[in-house]
Protein backbone atom coordinates (compact mmCIF):
# COMPACT_ATOMS: atom_id res chain seq x y z
CA UNK A 1 0.00 0.00 0.00
CA UNK A 2 1.28 3.46 -0.90
CA UNK A 3 0.05 6.90 0.07
CA UNK A 4 -1.53 9.41 -2.29
CA UNK A 5 0.57 12.13 -0.68
CA UNK A 6 3.56 13.23 -2.76
CA UNK A 7 6.71 12.42 -0.79
CA UNK A 8 9.68 14.59 -1.79
CA UNK A 9 13.21 13.89 -0.57
CA UNK A 10 16.17 16.26 -0.90
CA UNK A 11 19.37 14.69 -2.22
CA UNK A 12 22.62 15.66 -0.50
CA UNK A 13 25.88 14.20 0.79
CA UNK A 14 24.01 11.66 2.94
CA UNK A 15 21.98 10.29 0.03
CA UNK A 16 23.89 10.97 -3.18
CA UNK A 17 25.05 7.40 -3.82
CA UNK A 18 23.07 5.26 -6.22
CA UNK A 19 22.25 2.58 -3.65
CA UNK A 20 20.65 5.06 -1.23
CA UNK A 21 18.70 6.68 -4.03
CA UNK A 22 17.37 3.26 -5.04
CA UNK A 23 16.42 2.40 -1.47
CA UNK A 24 14.55 5.68 -1.00
CA UNK A 25 12.74 5.04 -4.26
CA UNK A 26 11.80 1.58 -3.01
CA UNK A 27 10.38 3.26 0.12
CA UNK A 28 7.99 5.21 -2.14
CA UNK A 29 9.67 8.55 -2.73
CA UNK A 30 7.67 10.26 -5.49
CA UNK A 31 10.07 13.11 -6.22
CA UNK A 32 13.69 14.04 -5.54
CA UNK A 33 14.63 17.66 -4.82
CA UNK A 34 17.95 19.07 -5.99
CA UNK A 35 18.87 22.16 -3.96
CA UNK A 36 20.73 24.57 -6.23
CA UNK A 37 21.78 26.73 -3.28
CA UNK A 38 24.61 24.20 -3.06
CA UNK A 39 26.77 22.24 -5.43
CA UNK A 40 28.04 22.55 -8.99
CA UNK A 41 26.29 21.76 -12.24
CA UNK A 42 28.60 18.79 -12.59
CA UNK A 43 27.50 17.41 -9.21
CA UNK A 44 23.81 17.98 -9.88
CA UNK A 45 24.20 16.43 -13.34
CA UNK A 46 25.63 13.32 -11.71
CA UNK A 47 22.66 13.17 -9.33
CA UNK A 48 20.21 13.42 -12.23
CA UNK A 49 21.98 10.52 -13.96
CA UNK A 50 21.82 8.39 -10.81
CA UNK A 51 18.13 9.16 -10.26
CA UNK A 52 17.28 8.21 -13.84
CA UNK A 53 19.39 5.06 -13.52
CA UNK A 54 17.57 4.08 -10.31
CA UNK A 55 14.23 4.80 -11.97
CA UNK A 56 15.11 2.54 -14.89
CA UNK A 57 16.58 -0.18 -12.70
CA UNK A 58 13.47 -0.38 -10.50
CA UNK A 59 11.02 0.34 -13.33
CA UNK A 60 9.43 2.97 -11.11
CA UNK A 61 8.66 6.54 -12.15
CA UNK A 62 10.11 9.34 -10.03
CA UNK A 63 10.13 13.09 -10.65
CA UNK A 64 12.97 15.59 -10.21
CA UNK A 65 12.44 19.06 -8.78
CA UNK A 66 15.12 21.70 -9.29
CA UNK A 67 15.00 24.20 -6.42
CA UNK A 68 16.44 27.54 -7.53
CA UNK A 69 18.26 29.48 -4.83
CA UNK A 70 16.88 32.94 -5.56
CA UNK A 71 18.35 36.05 -3.84
CA UNK A 72 19.59 34.02 -0.89
CA UNK A 73 22.48 35.04 1.35
CA UNK A 74 24.42 33.15 3.98
CA UNK A 75 25.62 34.59 7.30
CA UNK A 76 25.92 33.60 10.96
CA UNK A 77 22.14 33.09 11.05
CA UNK A 78 22.18 30.63 8.14
CA UNK A 79 20.55 31.06 4.73
CA UNK A 80 17.81 33.63 4.27
CA UNK A 81 16.27 36.15 1.88
CA UNK A 82 18.90 38.64 0.81
CA UNK A 83 17.00 41.56 -0.63
CA UNK A 84 14.46 44.32 -0.11
CA UNK A 85 10.77 43.84 -0.80
CA UNK A 86 11.05 45.03 -4.40
CA UNK A 87 14.12 42.93 -5.24
CA UNK A 88 14.03 40.78 -8.38
CA UNK A 89 13.34 37.24 -7.22
CA UNK A 90 15.13 35.80 -10.28
CA UNK A 91 18.92 36.16 -10.16
CA UNK A 92 21.48 35.63 -12.92
CA UNK A 93 22.50 32.44 -11.13
CA UNK A 94 18.88 31.26 -11.23
CA UNK A 95 18.71 31.84 -14.99
CA UNK A 96 21.94 29.91 -15.55
CA UNK A 97 20.75 27.10 -13.27
CA UNK A 98 17.34 27.06 -14.96
CA UNK A 99 18.94 26.63 -18.39
CA UNK A 100 20.86 23.68 -16.95
CA UNK A 101 17.69 22.18 -15.49
CA UNK A 102 15.80 22.48 -18.76
CA UNK A 103 18.68 20.92 -20.70
CA UNK A 104 18.74 18.02 -18.25
CA UNK A 105 14.98 17.45 -18.37
CA UNK A 106 14.07 18.04 -14.74
CA UNK A 107 10.32 17.85 -14.21
CA UNK A 108 9.58 20.72 -11.83
CA UNK A 109 11.13 24.09 -11.01
CA UNK A 110 10.76 25.30 -7.43
CA UNK A 111 11.08 29.08 -7.39
CA UNK A 112 12.42 30.67 -4.21
CA UNK A 113 11.29 33.98 -2.71
CA UNK A 114 8.43 34.59 -5.11
CA UNK A 115 6.94 38.01 -4.48
CA UNK A 116 4.20 38.17 -7.06
CA UNK A 117 2.83 36.97 -10.38
CA UNK A 118 5.54 38.71 -12.44
CA UNK A 119 8.23 36.55 -10.82
CA UNK A 120 6.43 33.37 -11.85
CA UNK A 121 5.77 34.71 -15.34
CA UNK A 122 9.45 35.47 -15.83
CA UNK A 123 10.46 31.88 -15.08
CA UNK A 124 7.62 30.62 -17.24
CA UNK A 125 8.81 32.75 -20.16
CA UNK A 126 12.37 31.40 -19.93
CA UNK A 127 11.07 27.82 -19.91
CA UNK A 128 8.92 28.52 -22.98
CA UNK A 129 11.81 30.21 -24.82
CA UNK A 130 13.97 27.13 -24.23
CA UNK A 131 11.14 24.80 -25.31
CA UNK A 132 10.96 23.31 -21.84
CA UNK A 133 7.95 21.55 -20.36
CA UNK A 134 8.79 22.07 -16.69
CA UNK A 135 6.05 22.97 -14.23
CA UNK A 136 6.56 25.77 -11.71
CA UNK A 137 6.18 25.33 -7.96
CA UNK A 138 6.23 28.68 -6.14
CA UNK A 139 7.71 28.75 -2.65
CA UNK A 140 5.66 30.90 -0.30
CA UNK A 141 8.25 32.23 2.12
CA UNK A 142 7.87 36.03 2.09
CA UNK A 143 5.24 38.27 3.66
CA UNK A 144 4.56 39.85 0.27
CA UNK A 145 3.91 36.38 -1.19
CA UNK A 146 1.29 35.71 1.47
CA UNK A 147 -0.30 39.05 0.62
CA UNK A 148 -0.36 38.07 -3.09
CA UNK A 149 -1.24 34.47 -2.36
CA UNK A 150 -4.25 33.89 -4.61
CA UNK A 151 -2.70 35.39 -7.74
CA UNK A 152 0.57 33.47 -7.20
CA UNK A 153 -1.27 30.16 -6.76
CA UNK A 154 -3.33 30.82 -9.87
CA UNK A 155 -0.19 31.50 -11.95
CA UNK A 156 1.73 28.49 -10.58
CA UNK A 157 1.37 24.73 -10.99
CA UNK A 158 1.64 24.31 -7.23
CA UNK A 159 3.09 25.93 -4.10
CA UNK A 160 5.40 25.05 -1.23
CA UNK A 161 4.73 26.27 2.30
CA UNK A 162 8.36 27.11 3.12
CA UNK A 163 8.12 27.34 6.88
CA UNK A 164 11.83 28.02 7.38
CA UNK A 165 11.95 31.40 5.68
CA UNK A 166 8.36 32.22 6.67
CA UNK A 167 9.74 32.04 10.22
CA UNK A 168 12.05 34.94 9.34
CA UNK A 169 9.09 37.02 8.13
CA UNK A 170 6.51 36.26 10.82
CA UNK A 171 6.63 35.48 14.56
CA UNK A 172 6.93 31.72 14.93
CA UNK A 173 3.61 31.45 16.76
CA UNK A 174 1.87 32.74 13.62
CA UNK A 175 3.37 30.14 11.25
CA UNK A 176 0.72 27.41 11.87
CA UNK A 177 -2.02 29.82 10.84
CA UNK A 178 -0.15 31.12 7.78
CA UNK A 179 0.36 27.45 6.84
CA UNK A 180 -3.36 26.77 7.26
CA UNK A 181 -4.24 29.80 5.12
CA UNK A 182 -1.93 28.71 2.26
CA UNK A 183 -3.17 25.12 2.33
CA UNK A 184 -6.81 26.23 2.32
CA UNK A 185 -6.32 28.64 -0.58
CA UNK A 186 -4.42 26.05 -2.65
CA UNK A 187 -7.16 23.48 -1.99
CA UNK A 188 -9.81 26.02 -2.96
CA UNK A 189 -8.00 26.70 -6.25
CA UNK A 190 -7.32 22.98 -6.81
CA UNK A 191 -3.53 23.28 -6.88
CA UNK A 192 -0.98 20.99 -5.19
CA UNK A 193 0.39 22.32 -1.90
CA UNK A 194 3.59 20.95 -0.37
CA UNK A 195 4.62 21.42 3.25
CA UNK A 196 8.33 21.87 3.96
CA UNK A 197 10.88 22.48 6.73
CA UNK A 198 11.66 20.36 9.80
CA UNK A 199 9.04 17.74 8.98
CA UNK A 200 10.90 14.98 10.82
CA UNK A 201 13.96 17.00 11.79
CA UNK A 202 14.95 14.88 14.79
CA UNK A 203 15.63 12.05 12.33
CA UNK A 204 18.75 13.88 11.20
CA UNK A 205 20.21 12.16 14.27
CA UNK A 206 17.60 9.61 15.42
CA UNK A 207 16.05 6.49 13.90
CA UNK A 208 12.52 7.54 14.84
CA UNK A 209 10.80 10.95 14.93
CA UNK A 210 9.31 12.69 17.93
CA UNK A 211 5.63 12.36 18.77
CA UNK A 212 5.17 16.05 17.99
CA UNK A 213 6.70 15.62 14.51
CA UNK A 214 4.41 12.68 13.74
CA UNK A 215 1.39 14.77 14.76
CA UNK A 216 2.62 17.75 12.71
CA UNK A 217 2.95 15.64 9.56
CA UNK A 218 -0.34 13.81 10.06
CA UNK A 219 -2.37 16.94 10.72
CA UNK A 220 -0.81 18.69 7.72
CA UNK A 221 -2.33 15.99 5.52
CA UNK A 222 -5.64 16.12 7.39
CA UNK A 223 -5.58 19.89 6.86
CA UNK A 224 -5.19 19.41 3.11
CA UNK A 225 -1.47 19.29 2.27
CA UNK A 226 -0.95 17.15 -0.84
CA UNK A 227 2.83 16.84 -0.55
CA UNK A 228 5.52 16.62 2.12
CA UNK A 229 9.14 17.67 1.58
CA UNK A 230 12.06 16.57 3.74
CA UNK A 231 15.32 18.49 3.52
CA UNK A 232 18.16 18.02 6.00
CA UNK A 233 16.65 14.71 7.08
CA UNK A 234 17.64 13.07 3.77
CA UNK A 235 20.28 15.51 2.49
CA UNK A 236 22.70 15.34 5.40
CA UNK A 237 21.05 13.28 8.13
CA UNK A 238 22.10 9.88 9.42
CA UNK A 239 18.84 8.14 8.45
CA UNK A 240 17.65 9.16 4.97
CA UNK A 241 16.02 5.81 4.13
CA UNK A 242 14.28 5.50 7.50
CA UNK A 243 13.02 9.09 7.18
CA UNK A 244 11.33 8.34 3.87
CA UNK A 245 9.88 5.09 5.21
CA UNK A 246 8.46 6.82 8.30
CA UNK A 247 6.94 9.82 6.55
CA UNK A 248 5.22 7.45 4.10
CA UNK A 249 3.79 5.43 7.02
CA UNK A 250 2.44 8.59 8.64
CA UNK A 251 0.90 9.69 5.34
CA UNK A 252 -0.88 6.35 4.87
CA UNK A 253 -2.37 6.54 8.38
CA UNK A 254 -3.39 10.18 8.01
CA UNK A 255 -5.12 9.44 4.71
CA UNK A 256 -6.98 6.51 6.28
CA UNK A 257 -8.17 8.73 9.12
CA UNK A 258 -9.11 11.57 6.79
CA UNK A 259 -11.05 9.19 4.55
CA UNK A 260 -12.88 7.67 7.55
CA UNK A 261 -13.83 11.14 8.79
CA UNK A 262 -15.07 12.20 5.35
CA UNK A 263 -17.08 9.00 4.94
CA UNK A 264 -18.37 9.07 8.50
Amino acid sequence: MTSKTTIIATIGPASEDLETIKKMLEKNVDMFRLNFSWGTHEWHGGLIQKIREAEKSLNKKVYIMQDLSGPRVSDENGHHFGGKENVDAVTEKDIDDLHFGIQNNVDYIAMSFVGGVKDVQRIKKIIQEKNGTQKIISKIERRVAVQNLESIINESDGVIVARGDLGNEYPLEEIPFIQHKIINKANELDKPVILATQMLYSMVENKIPTRAEVSDVAYAIIDGATGLLVSDETAKGKNPIETVEFIEKIAIKAEEYKNDVLIG
